[in-house]
Parts: structure tokens; C-alpha cells; sequence
């Protein structure tokens, strides 16, 4: 009686079913649309790709890794504080420590310039397939395929660089290979920083709530796009530079929503594998997954010590650790996903039902064969295992100082001198010790070395490691001093001759070498494989589609903008209610408890905002409350932060930032019962920047309604 009871009462909840999907925009099907319009999405069909007006248009590629909008006539860009951390983080010193206490520009002059930083816009899309077909891809061997799509992009490039100089192409691969779309973007290179919180309220709860609900991150930031002043058109940074001024940009609302209230989410997802086989579904659990996190954790256990013992530390680090945490615990809760739905045994049980179509109508007889696919899989399991452990080791951009060193010197990219002149070429590394601590990182290194060998089999290995037992008594931290201290590679600011005598017999020097040795031989039993596998993957993907051909599909993501529409609205967590959405006195209740969980703790003033007893024009009108986050059900993931979350008006009501708990494995299958996308609700931005950055001239700027 007891679970009729509950089931009687999740029936009861609003049922909002995931409308599962990530759609390109410029050839969204007629039948999501009219799907849309039913769930009350009032805009024409052509809003959203087409003309000046296009909802698009106001969509960014914020640095090439997040997603962001553009909210105001002079340029704004709201997009998430994490996506904003590092920018704030390569402007923060101890003495004016932006991470900590947060960024106010209260005028143009006081925006902050982020080299490297760029936004980009989608100008056009279109399907390149019936072209490339035409010039014989589909004939040929899949190790020619990339190249081949390489030097086409490459050709068009140049062309369109011919017509406009601002413009850029990249052609991907969609449907794992099926099609392939040719898009247009035009990048903006000076992008300044004008808003931020300080970081205990953009990064709220910390990893005690990453990938949780409920929330109450207040996640943004805020930029400005700047342009030439006689053009209007990008430019490299110059202080005579101006705002921009967009043809369209996004309206932003104070209506809120209610239960059932239609969402759209507008941005970048970066990857996902929802056409993976059952075998590429294990290797990822048990060959990506688990090698990540186990390694992730030695790093980060060593890194937060660092950084709470020291400030100088904590902000050169801050970053680096945001970004490994982020996905250790996505590799953690996406493992427990896969194994709480059984979602091997799903992906085998449809991967039948196609075996069964395959035979009745002999699509594709003699080319997608499930048995070696399997055993292909087999085949290059442990091979990659291992390198996944050697990029989080060695190869992931956290890396610690040494080995992006050691290994950054054995591509030859960085050696400088005159061609023809063996002796003149020399490496230099400029001083970049803001940037990194030198115990941090041998503490670092010297725990991964041990780690590494205790989890990789003696075939990937690296040689280095006899000479640890040999030379260094299996003391891996003596190893690492004398790497440090002994090696040219660290000496920054000088020329390292590569030509010289005793340059190979620099410690620092045989260490790289041993390295890519290792990464070469791993690779190379990879190889062995892999073009076999992504043939039968697409193949695999190929008969999904033929199969269910009445039925649209959308390709999985590719970090190209797509378009996710659902509903506000909560689900069962524990068999209990979650909630649509979280209150200014749920935060309270949080920051009462940062003497027992750091990541709770908050300065005063934050606590004395969120808990006066009137919002004004940001209590919500149908709860009476402040909301902070709430819930939808968009299609999202990784590449997704800081995408806008529209109303069916396609006005702004929130900035997507996370997924939740209990759907981590949605990469590679989306539960239409559980998937749910976090959002901060706009209102809560405006209010932050308002009461604590009394940013008066932005949200005059902004002008929302």
C-alpha cells in the first residue's frame, strides 16, 4: 500500500517529461517545433535562426568552452562566474584579490582587458554533406576521412577569409560521422571583464553541492564586447576601442515562472555519446571514468591543502582545482548513473531489437558486425585504461610545471632560432611563476608518479621509473627535487641551447623523452583499433536512424550551438518532492552552517542581503519569495554553462550552470524521469548586482522588464 501510495503521489507531481533532444537551429524539424508551440512557445518559426532578429544572434561561444548572451544594446555578456574564473583569477593579486572580494567596474574605463579571451557568434549553418559526398568521401578508408574534411575546411577558410576577414568556418562531424555541417562564426577578440561576485557567492556550496540540488550558487559574470571605433568591427584589444553595438540582443525578464512554464535553453553543449555501442558504454565507465577520478582525487587532496595553508597559493590554484573537481565528481556520479539503471544491459537490449531489424531488411549485411565490434573494444581496453591515467598524469593542462616543460620541448613547436643553423636553436620559458608553486607541484607530481605505477601495467611505463628504483632508492619525492632543481628546463627567462652537448643528458630532457616514449607505444596499440571502431560506431549510428526514420533525431553534441526546450519543473529525489526551485532564506540556512562546512561560508553582507524581508521588483509574484535556482528539464551538458534559459518569448529568465546528481549519465543517455538542468534565475543576478555591486549603470543598461 505503502509504494501505491508514493507512486499515486509522483503521478500527482507536475509531469513534466524531458523533451529530450540537442537541436541545431537553422534545420530544427517541423515536428519539434509544433512540439514546442504545444508546450507555449510563442515565437514564429524563423525567430530562431533567421534575420537580424534571430534569437541566435544574441547567443555566444564564450572563450570556446562556455556558452553566454548578450543582454544589453552596448555589448553585455552575462555568462557563468565559473566560466568567467579564470579571467578573474589572472586579474586577482593578493593585493586586489578579485576572486575574493569580487569586481565592480563602475565605469568603461575601469573594464578589465582578458588576453586570449575572445566570444563568438553563429552566423550561418548548412549541411555539407551532398558536397564532400560528391568529391568522394563516402568512399573512402576512415584514417583518410579527417584529413580529407581538414583540407576542405582549410580551402574555405581561405576563401571566405578573401570575402571578410572577420569570418571563420569549421566544418564538424555530425550523427558520428553520417553528415557533416559547415558553420560560420565571426570571433570577437576583446572581451573585458566588468562584473563579479566574489567568489563565495559565484561558487556557493563549493563541491559539497556541485552537481546538486537544491542550489543557491549565484553563477555569473559579466563581460563587454569592444570593437574598432571607426568600423564596428572585431578587433584586437586597444583602448580606443568601443562597446559594441549588437542588432539584437536578449530582453530580460522579471515574470518568473511557474510550474509547467515553457524553457529554452540556447547555447554550446560540448560532447556527448548517446549513439555509443554497450562496449564503448563499459570502456567508458571503467577505462575514462574511474582511472579520472581515482587520480583527480591524489591531485586536488594536495592542491586544497596548498591553497588553504596559503592565499598567494589559493589564487594561482583556484582555477585549476575548479576545473579538475568539476569532472572527478561528474566521473563519480555518471559511474553510479550507468549502474543504477543498468544502462549496459539497456544499450545491449536495443542494440538487439537493431540486430533483429538488420536481418529483416539487411541494412548494411557484412559491415556492422556487434561480435567484432565487441571484440575490438576488447582488444584496446587496457591500452585505453592506461592513457587515460597518463593524461591525467602527465598530459591534462593541470599539469604540474616540470612536465608541461618536459613535454611541451619534444614537439619542437616552441624552439627558436635561424633555419639552417643547427646551433642557434634554443627553447626559453618565460617567467610564469605567478602561476604556479613550486612545493605544490612537487608534492603533486610526486604523489601522481607513485599512483600512476601502482595503477598502469609495466608495459606503459614510462623508463623513468628504473631510475627512481635505481638512482633514488624508490623515493619519488627525491626524484622530483632533483628534476626541479637540477634540470635547465626550469630556468626561466634563459636560452636553453637544444644543439649543445649535454642537453639529451638534461634530467628534465630524459624525462620528456620517456614520456612521449610512453604515450607513443600506449597510442600505438590504440591505433590498432580505432578506425575500425569509429567505422562500426557510425554504422552502429547509421541503422539507429534508418530504423527510426519516421521519428526526428538529433545528433549528439559537438560544441555547435543547439537548442533545448522543456519545462520548470521538479522531480522525486529520495521518493520526496524536490522542489522547482530554491529561497533567499534556504542560502541563510546554509551559510548558518559554515562553521561545520566551509563551502557554506559567505562574508556578512551577503548573509544581511538575503535576509531583509523585501526583494521589491524580485519576489517572485506567484510564490511571494525570492528565487535564487530553479529547475527545468532542458537537454544539457559540459559547454552548456552560462547558456540563456529563455520563456516561450524568447525573453530571458535564467542562466543554465549545472545538471544534477541523479542524471550524471546523461552524456550518454538522457533520462526523461530524472534529467534536470539548473538554472540561476535572472532575477537573483540582477538583485546581487544591484544590492552588493551597486551596479546602477549596468542594470540601467540592461533595462529589464
Amino acid at each position: 500500500m505503502k509504494k501505491l501510495l508514493v507512486l499515486l503521489f509522483a503521478c500527482s507531481l507536475f509531469s513534466a517529461k524531458a523533451d529530450e533532444g540537442m537541436w541545431t537551429l537553422y534545420n530544427l524539424p517541423n515536428a519539434v517545433y509544433e512540439t514546442m508551440k504545444l508546450e507555449n512557445y510563442q515565437l514564429p518559426y524563423g525567430a530562431l535562426y533567421q534575420g537580424d532578429d534571430a534569437v541566435k544572434n544574441c547567443v555566444v561561444n564564450f572563450g570556446g568552452f562556455c556558452s553566454g548572451v548578450v543582454v544589453s544594446p552596448d555589448g553585455l555578456v552575462f555568462t557563468n562566474h565559473h566560466c568567467g574564473f579564470d579571467a578573474i583569477r589572472r586579474h586577482s593579486t593578493v593585493e586586489h584579490d578579485y576572486m575574493l572580494n569580487g569586481f565592480v567596474a563602475n565605469s568603461y574605463e575601469e573594464e578589465l582587458p582578458n588576453e586570449r579571451l575572445f566570444v563568438s557568434f553563429m552566423i550561418e549553418q548548412k549541411d555539407l554533406t551532398p558536397y564532400l559526398d560528391s568529391l568522394g568521401l563516402n568512399k573512402m578508408a576512415e584514417d583518410k576521412r579527417a584529413f580529407f574534411v581538414d583540407s576542405i575546411e582549410n580551402a574555405m577558410q581561405k576563401d571566405i577569409r578573401k570575402q571578410d576577414s572577420t569570418l571563420r568556418v569549421e566544418i564538424k562531424p555530425f550523427y558520428e560521422g553520417n553528415q557533416y555541417f559547415l558553420t560560420t562564426y565571426r570571433d570577437y577578440n576583446d572581451v573585458r571583464l566588468v562584473f563579479a561576485l566574489p567568489k563565495s557567492m559565484g561558487k556557493f556550496g563549493g563541491e559539497t553541492d556541485n552537481w546538486m540540488w537544491p542550489r543557491q550558487t549565484c553563477d555569473f559574470s559579466v563581460f563587454r564586447i569592444y570593437v574598432d571605433p571607426k568600423t564596428g568591427a572585431p578587433a584586437k584589444y586597444s583602448k580606443d576601442n568601443v562597446p559594441y553595438h549588437p542588432k539584437k540582443w536578449a530582453p530580460v525578464s522579471l515574470q518568473g515562472y511557474v510550474p509547467g512554464s515553457f524553457s529554452m535553453t540556447i547555447g554550446y553543449p560540448g560532447s556527448t555519446s548517446r549513439y555509443l555501442s554497450s562496449y564503448g558504454i563499459k570502456e567508458r565507465r571503467d577505462a575514462e571514468n574511474e582511472p579520472r577520478y581515482l587520480t583527480r582525487e591524489v591531485k586536488q587532496n594536495i592542491m586544497i591543502r596548498h591553497m588553504r595553508a596559503d592565499e598567494a597559493v589559493r589564487i594561482k590554484y583556484d582555477s585549476k582545482y575548479a576545473s579538475s573537481s568539476n569532472y572527478w565528481k561528474n566521473s563519480i556520479g555518471m559511474n553510479k548513473c550507468i549502474d543504477s539503471i543498468g544502462l549496459i544491459k539497456q544499450k545491449a537490449e536495443f542494440e538487439q531489437k537493431i540486430r533483429q531489424w538488420q536481418d529483416s531488411t539487411g541494412y548494411l549485411k557484412d559491415k556492422l558486425d556487434f561480435a567484432q565490434l565487441e571484440r575490438l573494444y576488447e582488444k584496446r581496453f587496457k591500452a585505453v585504461r592506461a592513457l587515460t591515467f597518463y593524461s591525467e598524469t602527465f598530459g591534462n593542462r593541470n599539469t604540474d610545471e616540470m612536465t608541461r616543460r618536459a613535454v611541451r620541448v619534444q614537439n619542437g613547436a616552441i624552439i627558436n632560432g635561424k633555419d639552417g643553423k643547427p646551433k642557434s636553436h634554443y627553447i626559453e620559458f618565460k617567467d610564469n611563476s605567478d602561476e604556479w608553486d613550486e612545493a605544490t607541484d612537487k608534492e603533486i607530481i610526486a604523489a601522481l608518479l607513485k599512483h600512476y605505477r601502482e595503477q598502469v601495467e609495466i608495459k606503459y611505463q614510462p623508463d623513468f621509473f628504473n631510475v627512481i628504483d635505481h638512482d633514488f632508492k624508490g623515493d619519488y619525492q627525491k626524484f622530483v627535487d632533483n628534476l626541479y632543481k637540477k634540470s635547465k628546463l626550469m630556468k626561466s627567462d634563459k636560452k636553453i641551447y637544444v644543439n649543445k652537448k649535454g642537453y639529451h643528458q638534461d634530467p628534465g630532457v630524459v624525462y620528456g623523452e620517456s614520456l612521449i616514449s610512453t604515450l607513443a607505444d600506449i597510442r600505438a596499440d590504440i591505433t590498432e583499433t580505432v578506425d575500425s571502431i569509429n567505422t562500426m560506431e557510425r554504422y552502429l549510428c547509421a541503422a539507429k536512424l534508418r530504423m527510426e526514420e519516421d521519428m526526428p533525431n538529433y545528433s549528439d553534441a559537438n560544441f555547435t550551438m543547439r537548442l533545448s526546450y522543456g519545462q520548470v519543473g521538479e522531480y522525486l529525489l529520495a521518493g520526496q518532492p524536490s522542489g522547482y526551485y530554491t529561497t533567499a532564506e534556504s542560502i541563510v540556512e546554509k551559510m548558518n552552517k559554515a562553521d561545520r562546512i566551509i563551502d557554506y561560508e559567505a562574508e556578512p553582507i551577503m548573509k544581511e542581503l538575503l535576509s531583509v524581508k523585501d526583494f521589491g521588483k524580485y519576489t517572485d509574484q506567484t510564490t511571494g519569495k525570492m528565487h535564487l535556482c530553479f529547475l527545468s528539464n532542458n537537454d544539457i551538458t559540459g559547454g552548456n554553462s552560462g547558456s540563456p534559459m529563455f520563456n516561450g518569448k524568447g525573453e530571458l529568465i535564467g542562466l543554465a550552470f549545472d545538471g544534477n546528481w541523479d542524471s550524471l549519465s546523461s552524456d550518454i543517455f538522457f533520462d526523461k524521469q530524472l534529467a534536470r538542468c539548473i538554472g540561476v534565475d535572472i532575477r537573483y543576478v540582477l538583485y546581487m548586482m544591484e544590492s552588493w555591486g551597486k551596479a546602477d549603470r549596468l542594470i540601467k543598461e540592461i533595462g529589464a522588464k
